[in-house]
């Protein structure tokens, strides 16, 4: 397996001064990993490392007895992901997107699961994989079974899928949107670095990280994540058959089990290998069985 190292600028504007679906639990986890690092607290090791772009993908669409069973672990990013040294999991939406695409074209698939365990990532891509699974579903029948969270991000793409499955343990929800900015400039002054900026647009420089956020800048942002809220907030309330005001009420709060079905996030109550089972019956023969794979990461699980 070949590594490059992840360019830590640019991660940085992957994370920092753009929304996120994702739980308070997903960005202090990344920021522990990048935050040193960027500041040169950090040996740039491995823990930060993906896979060549000229690796071939190992192929993770489980499929037998008719059902198509697709991975959706870890953070979730708008471009292709692999796993890290540091056993943090990434899936793109582009990725999951071609898996289903594949499992629709397939014959021999009859149903498409969602095996989901993931505490969210980002918003960009997020509503584009949500509403193709939402037309799709009308093709094949896609349920997402949650092994063990769909939280943010995760869960508007479960909200998508005909059917959400949920066990007593696992949770569904934090329907929100949240931002963080970095402000950096104590640390540069007190390492001598002194920054200088010529911009033109009253707001090309909204968010510098050399500088506290200014109103205008945090007003503009405001509105972005306002923005992003809404499309959140209606296409749940669109996929689920809810009013946007009862998504709303739920204020990101997370649900488990039997509350996640009672506030309509969720449909049923089953462990993850009971319901698998369940729909591999409806179309296997005796001899045929079905392993659903258990991605169990503290980050994602620890709530």
């Amino acid at each position: 397996m070949k590594l490059k190292m992840i360019n830590l600028p640019h991660l940085a504007d992957q994370v920092f001064g753009v929304p996120h679906y994702a739980t308070r639990q997903i960005m202090d986890s990344v920021k522990a990993v990048l935050v040193p690092r960027l500041q040169g607290n950090g040996s740039p090791d491995l823990s930060m490392a993906f896979e060549s772009d000229d690796v071939p993908e190992p192929e993770k669409t489980q499929s037998a007895g008719g059902v198509a069973v697709i991975p959706v672990h870890g953070i979730l990013v708008p471009r292709r992901g692999q796993i890290t040294a540091a056993c943090t999991e990434l899936t793109s939406y582009e990725r999951i997107r071609g898996m289903i695409s594949a499992a629709l074209s397939d014959a021999a698939v009859s149903e498409i699961v969602l095996d989901i365990n993931s505490g969210g990532g980002a918003a960009a891509g997020c509503k584009e994989l949500a509403d193709y699974i939402f037309q799709s579903r009308e093709v094949k029948p896609i349920t997402a079974i949650v092994n063990f969270s769909a939280y943010s991000a995760a869960y508007f793409i479960a909200s998508a899928c005909s059917k959400v499955i949920v066990s007593q343990t696992s949770g569904v929800g934090s329907i929100g949107v949240i931002m963080e900015h970095m402000e950096a400039s104590k640390w540069e002054e007190s390492i001598g670095l002194k920054f200088t900026t010529l911009f033109r647009g009253d707001n090309k420089n909204n968010g510098s990280q050399h500088e506290p956020l200014t109103e205008q800048a945090q007003t503009m942002f405001q509105g972005l994540i306002d923005q992003m809220y809404e499309v959140f907030t209606s296409s749940v309330a669109e996929y689920r058959g809810m009013t946007q005001q009862a998504v709303i009420d739920t204020q990101a709060a997370l649900y488990t089990g039997a509350d996640a079905v009672a506030a309509g996030l969720a449909d049923e109550v089953s462990d993850p290998q009971s319901a698998i089972n369940a729909i591999a019956a409806k179309y296997r023969t005796p001899q045929q069985s079905i392993l659903l794979r258990a991605s169990v990461m503290d980050m994602q699980t620890q709530l």
